[in-house]
């Protein structure tokens, strides 16, 4: 077991852009946020879906991947030698359709691969359960629902997720309802995370820490005690902003290291 738990925090892993309807913001904007804040690489992370029925789109197209990838190896080599660029993927995995996410996944090639879990259709309904939004239509029909079933399911699903796709990062492991309020975890979806984070190990993934977090509970996704269990697993550990202005690159990336390294003696 490692002394330390570190993190670099010269890469922002998890970057977002105008392209997932949801975010502002050209690529090119966040590069440039990212060499005006010191960083040394900067990683887009775009949306991925498939099978999804919503009232909005939030993620891309294959048209705007197609994009995507044609902007981003311009910026590549723009920017070459100031910040190395990665065009990634942050797939939501949809337990209904996995063959087609993998299919999807492998018509291109990603820089990262990050799972993510945006959306659950609840049984006894058609539409899905958008799960991080702070609409209050979505809370309103997670607190009828039932909070702790569906946390439970969200945790079930990352762990089929994890298992099935060829993943390299889990994103946010516990962002889900995070606008629910007085939201809390039971013991058994802390046994559920502790056999997420065994798999995230055994598939040599890392765990990212994602700092939207502090600005809406002050700490990070995921919180001090499940960083606990992650460095008791030894998973590495990646920084990513889940930025969606380009200002927010690397935000609060300056106290990332202390936060983890208190994660440690985290009871």
């Amino acid at each position: 077991m490692p002394l330390k738990y570190t993190i670099d925090t010269l890469s922002d892993g998890h970057v977002h852009t105008r392209l997932c309807n949801h975010a502002k913001g050209e690529m090119e904007e966040y590069v440039l946020s990212a060499i005006n804040r010191g960083l040394k690489e900067i990683i887009f992370l775009e949306h991925l879906e498939t099978g999804i029925d919503y009232l909005e789109r939030t993620w891309l197209s294959e048209d705007d991947f197609d994009f995507y990838f044609e902007e981003g190896n311009r910026l590549k080599g723009k920017y070459s030698g100031q910040i190395r660029i990665g065009t990634g993927v942050e797939v939501g995995y949809n337990a209904e359709s996995p063959v087609e996410l993998i299919t999807k996944l492998e018509c291109r090639t990603w820089d990262r691969i990050g799972i993510s879990c945006h959306f659950l259709k609840l049984p006894g309904t058609d539409a899905h359960l958008n799960l991080l939004s702070k609409k209050k239509r979505n809370i309103d029909i997670a607190i009828k629902y039932g909070v702790e079933s569906i946390l439970s399911l969200y945790f079930k699903t990352l762990i089929e997720a994890v298992e099935k796709l060829p993943g390299t990062v889990l994103c946010h492991i516990d962002a889900a309802l995070r606008f629910v309020p007085g939201l809390q975890f039971s013991n058994a979806h802390f046994q559920q995370i502790d056999s997420l984070l065994a798999l995230v190990k055994d598939k040599g993934m890392a765990l990212e820490v994602n700092t939207s977090g502090f600005a809406i509970r002050q700490e990070p996704f995921p919180t001090q005690k499940i960083l606990h269990m992650a460095h008791s697993h030894n998973i590495p550990l990646v920084a990513g902003s889940d930025a969606h202005k380009p200002e927010d690159v690397g935000n609060h990336f300056d106290i990332l290291p202390e936060f983890i390294s208190s994660s440690i003696v985290c009871p």
